[in-house]
């Protein structure tokens, strides 16, 4: 591996003009494809294997356009102090909005909260349903533009309107401010770890160039493999991220090996055969972690998990080939300030923060690792009363009119009736689908926690009915939980008094539904992405115990972010200094986010820091020399690896979105313990304890395993460059 990378490093330096140029073309390839690509369409959102998919299935299938994901928007008037909504005047204000709100383009109705009796029992609230003819990504900025204008201007007539819905939710996709935070700190850091604005500069460069390639190649592919612009957001995300980190570790090898005294292109050369090689195996383990989430069973989570995989992908590539080729352009200018004046380019012998740490470490190896993990199992501990669900507009900021429409129905109608769960009745094959279908309302309505049932509505073959039951309680309430699974098990009952059969679906039971199977699916998800990751670190450290370490060092830094997630986001310490307004259940898919996101980071740091200690051990170091020489070269690269990884995600913690303030949360929290923690204190200070026992392996699997060679030991003695290319490097290079 080491020796073909060395190559590939040589040549992508001396024919640094075609590798520009082939980059160049497949960008700009790839950017005519996006923008003649048609449009991608609402992909839509599908689990599946549980029960409220497959009524959702059912109800698609017999009643025929009309289709559960619709846009829709529920408008909630609300009259002043003291009067109600059925006054005449007031009445008369709602009437005339909601024939405005039915006029708009793309709507298919909009219903009279009077002809559909959804006044509440005080008459001081009432709402009307807005349903569309597409779904919520689909429509146009006309179509929400006019129901934004409508309530502007019947709120003139002295009656407080809100909205909710998913018509006023705009698709977020891509890019934005915490993007933008991101990039800035991290051109911040890389200056100060390099000290020159080109070295700085440079990953920044080729990770824009890498996003842009997976983008487009996103966008170009997106109507043809039913993508939708959502599935970008990880991909460019990570791709920024791992982007910025490999072309950081590749330049910092080179500068590394010019201080040696090599010549540019024996440096560059030299610097993708070693830290290449370690780019290709962490990239691998992000690959690994990200296509797992397969596993899961949610195509959208498949779907993002690819693409996101991919843009890793370009990543490397970018490293491995454009980053040697722009040091072949300018191969003085990523260098100190200082060299660049003297002409000399020294090795600096004194010992660095990264080294004193080590030292450190090596010295008290005992006490850094009882502090390190007893510090995080503590911050793992409310971990154990982890509620998993899927907040809505509830989570939302109270200056949004989705949060003030939610508790203005709460307050008018019940706190219930902001989840209502959906009950489809399959009656196909029964003497009286009408009495089949009045019997399990009945039955259903007289179950303890459901407050009302709506009448069932029928199809037009008259065979399948629908009809709404309204909890109790909230639609994130444990005990509306508890309800939907009373519901399921009078099944059986039910099912064989009647002849038909019913199942529970809606927005409410679908986020319970969607819960359960995600938290069914993370021990197998871990298993699956833990063992293959392990088997690759095997190959790469040829080790038993460093990869076994890796992985549980891994689980403790997850284990103990979610726990700081259920602190704040569930529990509510601490909530108000990140501006969340209302706690609730953790989102359901962040576990699996966090598991697939972060341990692919993890591994990164765990591959760099841990290679140059395996270099240095396979060229002759002691345990405890190679542990301080793989400090000495990587610790500050990982450090500021790690801080522009915070930083990207720290970003989105300034969101108004509190699924996105939890999702920034969660991953800088967990960068912060996996690459402080856990990598910088728990991993030398085992190593210590370990010794020589640290790089132990098996003969039998030692034969068994291919040899990769990712310290480079095989570049010790490099092949002699041709004439031509030596009296090249003795050129005076250019800055």
């Amino acid at each position: 591996m080491a020796t073909f990378l060395y190559r590939v490093g040589r040549l992508a330096f001396r024919r640094r003009w075609y590798v520009a140029l082939v980059w160049a073309a497949v960008l700009a390839a790839v950017g005519l494809g996006s923008l003649k690509a048609p449009a991608a369409g609402d992909e839509g959102f599908s689990m599946p294997g549980i029960e409220s998919q497959k009524a959702f299935d059912l109800m698609e299938q017999r009643f025929p356009g009309a289709t559960a994901d619709t846009a829709t928007a529920r408008v909630v008037f609300i009259a002043p102090s003291g009067e109600k909504v059925t006054a005449a005047g007031n009445r008369k204000a709602v009437e005339n909005t909601v024939a405005e709100l039915g006029d708009g383009p793309q709507v298919a109705s909009a219903v009279d909260p009077f002809r559909a009796k959804t006044v509440s029992e005080d008459g001081r609230t009432a709402f009307a349903t807005v349903t569309y003819k597409v779904g919520a990504n689909d429509l146009t900025d006309a179509g929400r533009g006019h129901l934004e204008r409508t309530l502007d201007q019947a709120r003139d007539s002295g009656l407080t309107i809100e909205a909710g819905g998913t018509a006023l939710a705009a698709e977020g996709g891509p890019g934005g401010a915490a993007e933008v935070i991101g990039v800035a700190i991290a051109a911040v850091v890389l200056l100060v770890t390099f000290g020159s604005l080109a070295a700085a500069g440079l990953p920044l460069l080729t990770a824009v160039v890498g996003v842009g390639v997976s983008m487009a190649t996103i966008l170009a592919l997106s109507s043809a493999l039913g993508l939708s612009t959502t599935t970008g957001t990880l991909a460019m995300m990570l791709g920024l991220a791992v982007g910025i980190d490999y072309a950081l570790f590749v330049v910092s090898r080179y500068r590394e090996e010019r201080a040696k005294g090599r010549t540019p292109q024996e440096a560059t050369a030299l610097a993708v055969g070693t830290a290449g090689s370690a780019v290709v195996f962490a990239g691998l383990t992000v690959v690994i972690a990200l296509a797992g989430l397969a596993v899961v069973g949610i195509p959208m989570l498949t779907k993002m998990g690819l693409a996101a995989a991919g843009a890793v992908v370009v990543a490397v590539l970018i490293a491995l080939t454009l980053v040697p080729a722009l040091l072949g352009f300018w191969p003085n200018a990523v260098l100190t300030r200082r060299a660049r004046r003297s002409g000399r380019i020294e090795e600096s012998t004194e010992a660095g923060a990264g080294t004193r740490w080590a030292r450190f470490v090596l010295r008290r190896p005992v006490p850094v690792l009882l502090l390190g993990v007893v510090g995080l199992g503590a911050l793992a501990l409310p971990a154990a009363d982890l509620q998993l669900g899927m907040p809505g507009d509830e989570a939302k900021p109270v200056s949004t009119t989705e949060r003030r429409a939610y508790d203005a129905l709460a307050d008018g109608f019940g706190p219930g009736f902001n989840g209502p769960l959906t009950v489809v009745v399959d009656a196909k094959g029964t003497a009286d689908p009408k009495a089949a279908a009045g019997t399990i309302a009945k039955e259903i309505g007289g179950t303890e926690g459901v407050v009302s049932v709506s009448p069932a509505r029928f199809n037009a073959a008259g065979d399948t009915a629908v009809f709404s039951a309204v909890p109790a309680t909230a639609p994130t309430d444990e005990k509306t939980k508890d309800l939907v699974t009373t519901i399921r098990d009078e099944r059986p009952g039910i099912e064989s008094g009647t002849g038909a059969t019913y199942e529970v679906t809606g927005t409410t039971a679908m986020n319970i539904d969607i819960a359960e199977k995600v938290q069914a699916a993370l021990i197998p998800y871990l298993v699956v992405v833990v063992g293959l990751a392990i088997v690759l670190l095997l190959v790469v450290f040829r080790s038993l115990l460093v990869p076994l370490k890796a992985a549980l060092g891994f689980l403790l830094s997850v284990l103990a972010s979610l726990g700081a997630v259920v602190v704040v986001f569930q529990q509510g310490h601490g909530a108000e200094l990140l501006g969340v307004e209302q706690t609730g259940p953790i989102m359901s898919l962040m576990p699996i986010f966090l598991v697939g996101i972060v341990f692919g980071l993890a591994m990164d740091y765990e591959v760099f820091l841990v290679s140059r200690m395996r270099e240095a051990h396979v060229h002759g170091e002691s345990p405890a020399q190679a542990v301080t020489s793989g400090f000495r070269h990587s610790a500050r690269v990982v450090v500021a690896a790690a801080l522009i990884m915070i930083a990207v995600f720290a970003g989105f913690i300034g969101e108004s979105d509190s699924m996105i303030k939890m999702i920034g949360f969660g991953l800088a929290s967990a960068v912060l313990l996996d690459a402080f923690v856990v990598r910088m204190a728990i991993v030398p200070a085992v190593l210590a304890l370990l010794g020589d026992k640290a790089w132990w392996l098996p003969r039998w699997l030692d034969r068994a395993l291919p040899r990769v060679d990712v310290e480079g030991e095989a570049l010790s003695r490099p092949e002699p460059e041709p004439a031509a290319d030596r009296a090249r490097d003795l050129e005076p290079a250019r800055t």
